[in-house]
């Protein structure tokens, strides 16, 4: 009896978190055109959605913006916990390269909008992909960094000893070592970069809307199943990655 009173707390805050979710999940099946009561199942509205031109354009902005931003996060932050890892014991760099992760996503995206009216840039896919980069390979560079704590140094001192360049022994040697790091990294920056909303809402152009900002749009007239449908797609696809994302990770902790 004692040990479900501890448990408790843990139950209730979890049924507080999920239970909106799952209502959401549920009515986006439902067959009427109200999101509170429950008229039948059906599949309309993810039809409703498909045929719906703003939130294809929304989804196809993201995509381009999240695959561009993950490839770019992918290449600068491997480079980056590589250099950090193996060429500097600096503090301040290692903390500064986190910041983006760490720091309030507001305070980030009015920085690179300042910095953005600063240069005189004008904003679109292009800001929105910038801004995208510069904290997702402040997640790439955490994630390989601790790829790289568990990883055998010896090897790659071997690889030069043996008279292999600096190159080669990188493309040979760190990076098939660091590739489950890699991958997981380059997930979790594609995921945050599908779900942000704050940096892309304040570097976006106004007719280069990403999905986030459409849904936004959306949800100041009201929740539809159209959204809640939507919102289940997004969901899924979340899940779908951090699963994929974890069990990359259990892979680099075995390896190492």
């Amino acid at each position: 009896m004692r040990d479900r009173l501890v448990q408790a707390p843990f139950w209730l805050t979890y049924l507080f978190l999920y239970t909106p979710i799952a209502v959401i999940v549920v009515m986006s099946f439902n067959a009427g055109d109200s999101p509170y009561s429950w008229d039948g199942f059906s599949t309309s509205w993810y039809g409703e959605l498909a045929g719906n031109e703003t939130i294809r354009q929304g989804l196809a902005n993201t995509l381009i913006v999240a695959t561009g931003s993950t490839a770019l996060a992918t290449v600068l932050g491997t480079l980056l916990a590589v250099g950090l890892a193996r060429h500097t014991r600096s503090r301040l760099l290692s903390a500064v390269s986190a910041l983006p992760a760490i720091m309030p996503d507001l305070v980030l995206a009015i920085g690179l909008l300042a910095f953005y009216s600063a240069v005189q840039a004008t904003l679109g896919l292009h800001s929105v992909l910038a801004a995208h980069t510069v904290f997702g390979m402040a997640f790439v560079s955490t994630v390989v960094r601790t790829r790289l704590s568990h990883a055998d140094s010896s090897l790659e001192e071997a690889s030069r000893d043996l008279g292999a360049t600096p190159l080669t022994t990188f493309l040979r040697i760190t990076l098939p070592t660091l590739a489950p790091g890699i991958a997981a990294g380059a997930l979790l920056a594609f995921t945050l970069s599908v779900d942000e909303f704050v940096i892309a809402f304040f570097t976006a152009g106004p007719r280069d809307p990403t999905l986030p900002i459409v849904i936004y749009s959306m949800v100041r007239f009201g929740v539809t199943p159209e959204i809640n449908a939507l919102a289940t797609v997004l969901l899924a696809v979340s899940f779908t990655a951090v699963l994929a994302v974890q069990r990359l990770t259990r892979l680099t902790d075995s390896l190492g």
